[in-house]
């Protein structure tokens, strides 16, 4: 869940943004989303009505866990004495886990933690930072699962690319050895302490690195029998020109995007890749998003 958040004269707006304009409807109810976070729309109004910190505007982010709702506030102003212990007091009220906070674009400060924020991926449980990116929904995450396990060759190493906290890597080691990439500093460290954990340290290499900024190399995928990724909306432009110069026998692409997935697409066949297998995914209820797994292979 990610909600903006507005300071009016008629009271705070909790909602979402109105195509292209900067205008938030504000939601009393929603049918996609787990009945556990709709429960929180008043009570969230209440407390920020009442926080020195949002003089503006905020958002509210919220991954349902296992362990509850992991909730993450941003506003424009700073926290005061009186904002924390309302945080606090909201976190006991409502039985959340974790409560961070972050001033604009900052990096997230735990305001209080009342028990490990954890879920489970692929059975090893992880602890996300504040706002990780997660799949919109646990069956849609199944759905890409098990589209990725299909296309999986029977034997190599896997390079996992944009693997986030581990939504696939799990999964994908249950397979083969695994060298996953993430260039959030946070996700890659949580999903490095998962696998060191859960006793995966040598089946999954975590290494943190921006692909947008620093794309892995040709010479640096050759070791590689396949390259799963799962870019964000914007693809992997500069990664997958890379992928196509190594020449790695299978690539598997999860997007959220047919666009920039055409667009990189373009790129693999170019070089010779053909089109093997794509499972589209509506993970994305009542919208125009769709999610897909596609396959590619070399000629």
């Amino acid at each position: 869940m990610d909600l903006a958040a507005r300071r009016t004269q008629g009271g705070i707006v909790l909602g979402l943004h109105r195509q292209r304009s900067a205008e938030v409807v504000n939601l009393t109810t929603c049918l996609v989303l787990h009945s556990t976070l709709v429960s929180l729309f008043t009570p969230l109004r209440d407390l920020l009505r009442r926080l020195q910190c949002l003089r503006r505007e905020g958002s509210v982010i919220a991954n349902l866990l296992d362990s509850g709702p992991d909730l993450l506030l941003r506003t424009d102003a700073s926290l005061t004495l009186s904002d924390r212990l309302a945080l606090t007091e909201f976190a006991r009220a409502h039985a959340l886990p974790r409560v961070a906070w972050a001033h604009g674009k900052d990096e997230p400060e735990p305001i209080a933690v009342l028990r490990p924020p954890t879920t489970t991926l692929s059975g090893i449980a992880v602890t996300p930072p504040p706002g990780a990116f997660l799949q919109a929904s646990a069956c849609g995450e199944v759905a890409i699962i098990t589209a990725v396990l299909a296309a999986l060759p029977s034997k190599g190493r896997i390079a996992e690319l944009y693997a986030g906290c581990g939504s696939l890597t799990f999964a994908l080691a249950r397979k083969a050895r695994v060298a996953a990439w993430e260039g959030d500093v946070a996700s890659a460290s949580a999903l490095r302490s998962a696998a060191n954990n859960a006793g995966l340290a040598g089946r999954i290499e975590v290494t943190q690195r921006d692909l947008a900024r620093q794309p892995l190399q040709a010479n640096e995928l050759t070791a590689f029998a396949t390259v799963v990724l799962d870019p964000p909306f914007a693809g992997a432009v500069a990664q997958v020109r890379n992928i196509a110069a190594a020449k790695i026998p299978v690539v598997i692409y999860a997007s959220c995007n047919p666009a920039t997935l055409s667009r990189d697409a373009r790129t693999l066949r170019q070089v010779g890749y053909r089109l093997a297998s794509t499972q589209p995914i509506d993970q994305f209820l009542w919208s125009e998003e769709l999610e897909s797994v596609s396959t590619f292979v070399i000629a």
